[in-house]
């Protein structure tokens, strides 16, 4: 249980510092909203690239991902229904939906697919999955949501290559694809500027925790519980049923798929949210609920499957 251990340690080191830097004011009045900014806009897309422009593509197509993408599918798509039934919009629906499904494969499942799995590379198939498919079309849905179909349909099918983050993962996959080299002296930069992602996001997170009430208030409070439950219990359960019952995995292999299905919503979800101006309180109360349930969660999931 070390990695499961570690890996939340360290998260909660960097949003308690970003607490405590709102606190005290050190980044003035705007400091989450550039924090978000920066983020969104140069930081995680240079990490993106740098991620899959060194990517093995080939990892992609397994039938651990194909669990992963169903799963993914269910929960989100129950998110869907009922925030459509309930008529909760198409901007909250999309950020509840992540909140449902998009795992934290980056900085805290990489080392619990270290320590837990004894495999790094592991989580990389969920990491493209989110990167190549869940993401672009999540932000090209709330893109499309904010503009109110105003623009012509020629420029709406554009819309994805209007988002920093699909660019990104756009371009690291397409010199991946084509074996391009890039010369350390463009690579190094790129680098550097995407290390600052993780950090920016934990600690605009942080930010957005002074002065809030507790989680699962206000009038979001039923969309939190739903993408809470679905992500902490549902995603993994439904995960360990496909695994099982459709693609007969078992052992370690079973164990992989569920241990990746039940990580917390990601941190990233709440630029998204922040930066789209829409769901920002049910991103953060969900993201971080499903973070401390998940500690729980991984450590049953790991005595059972174990």
């Amino acid at each position: 249980m070390q990695g499961v251990l570690t890996g939340f340690a360290v998260i909660a080191v960097v949003i308690a510092v970003g607490y405590v830097i709102g606190r005290r004011g050190y980044l003035g009045d705007n400091g989450r909203e550039v924090l978000t900014k920066l983020a969104f806009h140069v930081a995680s897309p240079a990490l993106l690239f740098t991620t899959l422009a060194q990517a093995d593509l080939s990892v992609i197509f397994s039938s651990r991902l194909v669990v992963t993408a169903l799963s993914t599918a269910a929960t989100a798509g129950v998110f869907v229904a009922v925030g459509a039934v309930r008529g909760w919009g198409v901007g909250r629906t999309t950020i509840g939906a992540l909140c449902s499904s998009y795992v934290n494969s980056g900085n805290l499942g990489i080392p619990i697919a270290v320590y837990v799995l004894g495999d790094a590379s592991l989580v990389a198939p969920v990491l493209l999955f989110q990167l190549l498919l869940l993401t672009p079309i999540a932000l090209t849905v709330l893109d499309l949501s904010a503009r109110d179909g105003k623009d012509p349909l020629w420029l709406r099918l554009l819309t994805p290559l209007r988002n920093p983050i699909a660019v990104g993962s756009l371009a690291g996959v397409a010199v991946s694809a084509t074996g391009l080299h890039i010369p350390s002296a463009v690579l190094d930069p790129v680098t550097l500027i995407g290390n600052m992602s993780v950090p920016a996001v934990l600690l605009a997170f942080g930010i957005s925790l002074c002065g809030s009430t507790m989680p699962g208030r206000g009038p979001d409070r039923h969309l939190v519980l739903l993408s809470v439950a679905l992500k902490s219990v549902g995603q993994p359960v439904a995960a360990w049923a496909l695994a099982v019952g459709v693609f007969g995995l078992h052992g370690h292999q079973l164990l992989d798929v569920v241990v990746t299905s039940a990580l917390p919503a990601a941190q990233n979800l709440y630029t998204y949210a922040s930066s789209y101006g829409v769901g920002e309180r049910l991103a953060r109360d969900s993201i971080l609920v499903s973070t401390v349930l998940a500690v729980p969660v991984l450590v049953v999931v790991a005595a059972l499957l174990g």
